[in-house]
């Protein structure tokens, strides 16, 4: 029997048990939908080697790490299947070439159809992973919103991360008064018990292709 790991928080491990999703294969991309719940890499403790990667890497050998999503969100994440690919890609990450859409249930409605959140962020050290803003020693961090439809506790909101700071989004979001329903690090109480988990989704993924430059796109539906 496989012991289960504690997570940081001193809470169990317990991903989830749903079979790999695969929404594209090609002989340099692979784009799965990572469940909520489940790690992207391997945590440093014991009983934590369960993760998208390892279960990737079960079912295509040869797929290559390239990002990562937080183990509470859900959604669209992309593998390299060669090291030209890798590089290719890479280079994309980098120069922001590449694009990310996500979707999130919030505490609350913005009181505009359309807004920027500019605001630098920084790890809180004494508080890690949380990460916190700081106009002195924070990083540049740029998230774009839209207004996507209304829940019973608030909006539903298309979001476009310009930058890839940790924790961008959350924090972005509880800076303007509107924290991601579920959200165990960031939500106040009432947000928190508004949903079964952080309700964070890659929705979208645009890139350029590594054999040939065209851009292409991937979704992964949103499950809520």
């Amino acid at each position: 029997m496989t012991m289960t790991g504690l997570l940081p928080s001193g809470a169990p491990y317990l991903p989830p048990t749903d079979p790999l999703c695969v929404l594209h294969a090609d002989d340099s991309l692979l784009l799965v939908d990572k469940p909520a719940g489940l790690l992207s890499v391997p945590g440093k403790a014991d009983g934590l080697e369960d993760c998208l990667e390892a279960r990737v890497k079960a079912a295509f050998p040869d797929a290559l790490l390239l990002h990562r999503l937080d183990m509470d969100t859900s959604g669209v994440m992309v593998f390299a299947r060669s090291r030209l690919a890798q590089r290719h890609l890479h280079k994309q990450f980098e120069g922001r070439v590449l694009e990310k859409s996500y979707l999130a249930m919030v505490w609350g409605t913005p009181g505009a159809e359309r807004g920027r959140i500019d605001a630098p962020l920084i790890c809180d050290w004494p508080r890690r992973p949380l990460q916190k803003i700081c106009a002195e020693t924070g990083k540049p961090s740029v998230t774009d919103w839209e207004l996507a439809g209304q829940g019973p506790h608030g909006a539903r909101l298309a979001l476009t991360p310009l930058t890839g700071r940790s924790h961008q989004i959350r924090v972005h979001l509880l800076s303007i008064g509107h924290p991601i329903l579920g959200d165990r690090f960031y939500a106040p109480k009432d947000a928190l018990a508004a949903a079964p988990r952080l309700m964070l989704h890659a929705h979208r993924l645009r890139l350029r292709h590594p054999e040939g430059g065209a851009w292409v796109e991937y979704e992964a539906p949103a499950p809520f």
